[in-house]
């Protein structure tokens, strides 16, 4: 077995583990400082929409030896706004410049032309209206919304409404960072940015269901014990899943990174920045809240109940007592299928002593064999 392998088998085992509850308050002040880089991000730079949300023209010139910045800086000039070009496979250019209108598209071809050393009938210029956009970004918010209110009801039937409660709250916290980040990197948003978004949404969701199931069956019979509180049992639960939130993250990562370093960044094929970034800066997040945010809020929620505060008390002194004798309890988390560890407080205690065999054991003993003669 491969030393990560072991790793997250002596996770799952309780042998040894991280207390990532205890350290809560850290991980929220963390969490809350990105969210508010991210407004600031939003409200101070904005974000880059594509032309297909703002509207505007997209040029394609002839095979050219006008480099790409050059073509950039006349666009620009002429338009005096901001200009994406893109090299093509036949040599020529595509162009867009956003919030235009088809007099200043007149002007920038010509200008265009004129740089390129070219026939102005051999640019062609398509005019691209808002409205396409404009349609599936609210289609798109609509989807999300119905998405969000499904979410929150299925979990609460599944679960139960402290961990819908959470894994909205983890939704949303991933929607902020991944918009924020755009705001920030000045990455273009266009329609695949926005499936992008809404791809990552349910690997979040995945990662911190898997981690809320692990949760519920470690503390189903919690009250009939008084060993452990219910916030060592979700820590028990986050440790014997996160190897497995890492490998699913890093293999998920993987060829997110390679289109969105090699491909985007390397390559220079722009395009993909679109929904790559807004991939790999989700699935990071979707894998951090369902570990950091989501399981120490459902705990924060569930040991505001009664039942869970006196167990937590009943622990406290049990430990409190033994410790003044001092005493073990032994290992800090109990296996979920343990019976012992589950017993209630006032059961029979156990003989300690010769052990009294059955009486079925002792049937024959004596006797010569069970052969007859």
């Amino acid at each position: 077995m491969s030393r990560l392998g072991t790793l997250g088998a002596r996770l799952h085992r309780g042998e040894i583990g991280y207390d990532f509850i205890s350290k809560r308050k850290i991980w929220y002040s963390v969490s809350i400082l990105i969210t508010i880089t991210a407004f600031v991000g939003l409200v101070v730079r904005g974000l880059n929409m594509s032309i297909d949300f703002q509207g505007g023209a997209v040029f394609t010139t002839p095979k050219t030896s006008v480099s790409v910045s050059s073509a950039e800086h006349s666009a620009e000039e002429a338009s005096g706004k901001d200009a994406v070009v893109q090299k093509l496979g036949t040599g020529g250019l595509r162009i867009q410049v956003s919030g235009i209108d088809t007099g200043k598209s007149d002007q920038i071809k010509d200008k265009l032309a004129t740089d390129l050393k070219v026939s102005s009938d051999a640019v062609n210029a398509d005019l691209v209206g808002p409205s396409w956009g404009e349609t599936i970004a609210n289609k798109a918010w609509t989807g999300l919304g119905i998405f969000m209110v499904l979410v929150v009801i299925y979990l609460a039937i599944a679960f139960e409404w402290r961990m819908a409660v959470a894994a909205l709250v983890a939704l949303i916290h991933d929607i902020t960072i991944t918009v924020g980040v755009y705001a920030l990197v000045g990455f273009e948003v266009s329609p695949g940015t926005v499936i992008g978004l809404l791809t990552i949404l349910g690997y979040s969701l995945y990662d911190t269901v898997v981690v809320f199931d692990g949760l519920r069956e470690s503390s189903k019979d919690i009250l009939k014990q008084n060993r452990f509180t219910y916030s060592e049992i979700a820590n028990r639960s986050i440790n014997g899943t996160l190897v497995r939130s890492i490998n699913t993250t890093v293999v998920a990562l993987l060829p997110v990174a390679g289109l969105l370093f090699i491909g985007g960044g390397l390559l220079g094929a722009g395009m993909l920045n679109d929904i790559s970034l807004s991939l790999f800066v989700g699935l990071a997040a979707g894998a951090y809240s369902s570990i950091f945010i989501a399981t120490p809020l459902v705990t924060d929620l569930k040991e505001r109940e009664q039942p869970l505060r006196n167990l937590r008390k009943r622990v406290l002194a049990k430990r409190a007592a033994a410790a003044a004798k001092g005493e073990s309890l032994g290992s800090p988390v109990p296996e979920p299928d343990e019976p012992q560890d589950m017993e209630p407080e006032d059961a029979a205690p156990a003989v300690v002593g010769q052990r009294v065999q059955p009486t079925s054991r002792n049937r024959g003993r004596g006797r010569p064999s069970g052969k007859r003669r």
